[in-house]
């Protein structure tokens, strides 16, 4: 969901609650005209004993009537008690009078009687019957058997489907429709579907397909079979620095072949890197990416940020026209930081809060709330969260390169940790003092840079003084 944030420049965030859109997005949660569309009661027509029509169980169950073909009238009862709108006993007595009233030649329907009785209003039906048309549209996409829904996030809805073609599972994410009359809407769906086309790497989710059937707009994708990283993080509140760093290696290589393509991701974050089975991190949701060539859109949204306030970059929440893939580079520290501490880089009461402290606020080291991060990792967590782009990692090839020195165990070589020069003048005067190297920091001891900044003062005192003897002695002889 985009919402507009009252902060200047004029703020815009996605929040899913941050949910991640692309394979899959959440829990699915159960939708009745989806889990029933595909039940079918047959018209068992007039008994030979008796042209009067007898009460079946199925017809009990779900109030069928000639109108009963359209689908709808079929899963009604089904509908409203799945609903809560009534019980099982309510609907056997809806039924019963709907069949004694057509038995007297009168036309009638479910719906009908749930209104007479004050069981469910007309918008709570109309409502109900616009759901299911929609869910009955989703199931008509050629080429494609529908299985089951996924989940559903403010932008999408998404469902596990076969192809036929290639008989495999595949992901097709379908815009809603209160969204497909919206031009701006349509078209961010649409460039989703082109850029993740145009990337072909193991860890970003493929794109299949793009297009429209009937008035649903819809994009296959590949189906990953596993959870998010923010279902990891929720799951053992932080993760093990081997597991980030391997997350956050393929994360990277990932987001290296999309910016050498010219793509900026600009919406990283937990909900959006997905984990497969066998640990296979997959990039997804481009629905935010935009090309670096795309001068005409950079244009469009200066003044306006886009992303996710908990993991946003400084320059996006600025509204930069020029977004490079620095902003992604920060987006991946703020998970990387997530993953390890357990907690957001910066957090307020407000999106506005939020993004005032990626802009201002001091970060909080990570080893401070985890201990057991090892100096050198910290050092890259920190450099990718710099609030400006000239000190963080210039591109992710040299992220690459420092995330795997640090899993070898050895040092980063960009992100190196400051040398104190002071105390680096002081030791050079002792001369059993070894220079001091990047990776074996200068001791901080004030005792020690006392004693030694009163030494050099002293025998200098001694060596005047003996000059001073020397020349008394000289004049008195």
């Amino acid at each position: 969901m985009i919402l507009e944030v009252a902060f200047h420049p004029q703020i815009v965030h996605t929040s899913r609650s941050n949910s991640p859109s692309g394979v899959p997005l959440e829990a699915p949660q159960q939708h009745s005209g989806m889990t029933y569309m595909s039940e079918s009661t047959p018209n068992p027509g007039p008994s030979k004993e008796s042209a009067k029509p007898k009460e079946s169980k199925s017809k009990a169950a779900e109030g069928s009537s000639d109108k009963a073909s359209t689908g709808f009238e079929t899963m009604l009862g089904k509908l409203v008690v799945d609903q809560g709108l009534i019980t099982d006993e309510e609907l056997q007595q809806c039924n019963t009078e709907l069949l004694a009233t057509r038995s007297e030649g009168e036309a009638g329907s479910l719906e009908d009687v749930l209104v007479k009785h004050q069981f469910a209003t007309q918008r709570q039906l109309d409502r109900l019957r616009k759901e299911f048309d929609a869910a009955k549209s989703q199931s008509k996409i050629p080429g494609y058997k529908i299985i089951k829904k996924l989940g559903a996030g403010a932008m999408a809805t998404v469902i596990l489907a076969q192809q036929k073609s290639l008989d495999r599972l595949v992901a097709i994410k379908i815009l809603p429709s209160r969204f497909s009359e919206d031009q701006n809407y349509v078209e961010r769906f649409y460039k989703e579907g082109r850029a993740a086309a145009k990337l072909n790497h193991p860890n970003i989710v493929h794109a299949y397909e793009v297009g429209q059937a009937g008035d649903n707009h819809y994009f296959v994708m590949e189906y990953v079979e596993g959870n998010t990283v923010y279902d990891r993080i929720v799951e053992e509140k932080r993760l093990g620095e081997d597991e980030a760093i391997d997350i956050m290696l393929q994360s990277a290589l990932a987001l290296q072949h999309a910016h050498d393509c010219g793509f900026v991701h600009r919406d990283i974050k937990p909900k959006n890197l997905m984990l497969t089975t066998n640990g296979v991190v997959k990039v997804a949701d481009l629905g935010l990416a935009r090309h670096a060539d795309d001068t005409d859109l950079a244009k469009a949204e200066a003044g306006r940020a886009y992303g996710t306030p908990f993991y946003i970059s400084p320059e996006q929440i600025r509204g930069a026209i020029n977004i490079t893939g620095q902003a992604d580079l920060y987006g991946l520290g703020a998970t990387c930081y997530h993953m390890v501490t357990g907690r957001v880089p910066f957090t307020g009461k407000t999106p506005s809060e939020v993004m005032k402290g990626h802009l201002r606020k001091p970060l909080t080291l990570p080893d401070e709330f985890n201990t057991s991060l090892s100096a050198g990792f910290c050092r890259v967590i920190e450099k990718m969260l710099e609030k400006d782009c000239p000190d963080r990692y210039q591109c992710a090839a040299d992220l690459v390169e420092d995330l795997r020195l640090v899993q070898q165990g050895e040092q980063p070589h960009f992100a190196k940790d400051d040398l104190d020069l002071s105390s680096l003048a002081v030791r050079i005067d002792t001369p059993e003092a070894d220079i001091p190297q990047a990776n074996n920091p200068p001791r901080r001891d004030s005792d020690s840079l006392m004693s030694n900044s009163m030494f050099v003062p002293m025998i200098i005192s001694i060596v005047i003084n003996v000059i001073l003897l020397i020349v008394l002695v000289a004049l008195n002889a």
